[in-house]
């Protein structure tokens, strides 16, 4: 806040002449306590203290002061604790305060610009920006951010959390992206990079170790609480949540990293290099990556790969949804492996199912063949699968199968009933049907079918045709036997009863 001379000779003088607190020199003139401050600090006059008025804590200071000298971090909870049992009567909040005005601060720490050589080192971290609703599922949008320290280059990608699959897929999109990496990429004490860490003793992930071996790159985390070390990386996120994501609109995880890669080949690249402002990021990188080490021939293999028991029916679990195995392998443990886009499911050296990957939760993700062969061999699956499909397409059935359950009903007739009401007016009008049946109390496939021909005739819609013909007309090898003649002979003959 600007202010005028003459309040600024005002504040002065009340401070000074009037012994006036700052308090009631920024309350009296309309004004915040820091701009008082500010006012007296670029004076460079004296500040007079408050008089000093008796306390009772005066007597216990000398013990107070050596005891945060010698046990800076000692709280103040057990401090109080430690003078009352030497006969101090204050009050807890009162004595804290006190403690907070005599507790030693550690000195300012200054540091050294650190400046690299191209192609020498990188820098590395996870970024967190919310979270992305994938149907039923809400998944942690993560950012991935490499940053190559002497061009200040920036690689980003986003994924829906933070493994260590991810942690080497972003790796080796950064590695594809410049055609190279650096000697040295910096870690922060990352789960996927540091496992345990005692001092100066480290024990990284060993996944990590063999894909540094691999690329040829050193792993090197930074010192605990040092976040100067690893301030290029930090800058970087910065810019991002400023620069790119604040108001970003995208429609799912594939446009957001289209959008990410444009803005990274472009904005990013063209703004001045740190390093050097008579240059851009772009010419910097230029400079740089011929610099870097190659890459090897073939690319490292990144893959999720979990083991999953299959139960009774034929599907494993992965990442919160069922896929389909062939009905053969239940009660087995199988192996999956999955990367971006595709689940795999092996038994043993044999790949024995593959769908295509969902980031939802709570599907079933199916392969047509896989149930078609269970029902061929189990008939009693046919029903269970008719029903599924009926919940599924209609919510509301699966009320109605509950209270027709309850009524003792036959659950068979009443699904094959619906299956087929289903097929004639839709899914749409039948769970409007089915809702006004439960609310009428009823849970039988007649009422459903009123309800959907009291819809109907409300609509004046024509009534629905049924595509499907019959069983014997499908059936063209089925020979039709005609009645016999001669029984209707029996008809025309009189006995003693017509007489």
């Amino acid at each position: 806040m600007t202010i005028s001379p003459e309040l600024e000779a005002q504040i002065l003088r009340l401070y000074h002449a009037e012994k006036w607190r700052c308090g009631t020199i920024a309350r009296q003139l309309h004004v915040h306590h820091t701009t008082v401050h500010r006012v007296l600090a670029q004076a460079g006059l004296p500040r007079h203290k408050p008089l000093q008025r008796a306390s009772i804590i005066d007597p216990y200071l000398p013990f107070i002061e050596q005891t945060l000298e010698k046990f800076p971090s000692l709280t103040a909870s057990r401090l109080y604790a430690m003078v009352r049992e030497r006969g101090y009567r204050g009050l807890p909040t009162h004595f804290r305060h006190l403690v907070a005005l005599h507790r030693p601060r550690k000195p300012a720490e200054a540091f050294l610009r650190l400046r690299t050589l191209p192609g020498e080192q990188g820098q590395v971290d996870w970024a967190h920006f919310g979270h992305i609703e994938i149907g039923n599922a809400r998944r942690p949008l993560m950012a991935f951010v490499m940053v190559l320290s002497y061009s200040r280059d920036i690689y980003l990608r986003f994924f829906l959390d933070a493994r260590m699959e991810n942690f080497l897929r972003g790796h080796v999109g950064a590695f594809n992206t410049w055609c190279g990496l650096p000697r040295v990429l910096l870690y922060d004490n990352l789960k996927s990079a540091v496992l345990e860490r005692q001092g100066d003793a480290i024990r990284f992930h060993p996944t990590l170790l063999a894909f540094a071996g691999f690329y040829r790159f050193e792993p090197r985390p930074v010192a605990v609480a040092r976040g100067n070390e690893k301030g290029r990386v930090e800058r970087a996120i910065r810019h991002i949540r400023e620069a790119f994501f604040i108001a970003r609109k995208f429609t799912d995880l594939d446009d957001l990293n289209a959008q990410a890669e444009q803005w990274c080949r472009n904005q990013a690249a063209d703004r001045p290099c740190p390093e050097d402002r008579t240059m851009t990021v772009r010419q910097a990188f230029a400079q740089e990556q011929p610099l870097l080490l190659p890459l090897p021939a073939n690319p490292y293999p990144v893959e999720e790969q979990v083991a999953a028991k299959v139960g009774k029916t034929p599907y494993v679990r992965f990442d919160l949804n069922d896929y389909s195995v062939p009905h053969a392998h239940v009660r087995r443990t199988l192996s999956v492996r999955a990367d971006l886009g595709l689940v795999r499911v092996f038994d043993g050296a044999k790949m024995i199912a593959s769908h295509r990957r969902s980031y939802d939760r709570d599907q079933q993700i199916e392969d047509p063949q896989h149930l078609k062969a269970l029902v061929a061999i189990k008939r009693e699956a046919r029903q269970h699968r008719g029903l599924n499909s009926l919940t599924r397409a209609v919510p509301a059935c699966q009320t109605l199968m509950i209270r027709a359950a309850e009524r003792g009903s036959n659950i068979g007739a009443i699904t094959n009933a619906l299956l087929k009401l289903l097929d004639l007016y839709g899914a749409q009008e039948l769970q409007a049907a089915v809702e006004e049946a439960l609310h009428a109390g009823a849970s039988h496939s007649r009422s459903v079918r009123d309800a959907l021909e009291r819809r109907r005739v409300a609509r004046g819609a024509p009534p629905p045709v049924e595509t499907s013909l019959p069983e014997h007309v499908r059936r063209k090898d089925t020979t039709v036997r005609p009645h016999r003649l001669d029984s209707y002979d029996q008809l025309t003959l009189g006995g003693k009863d017509d007489e």
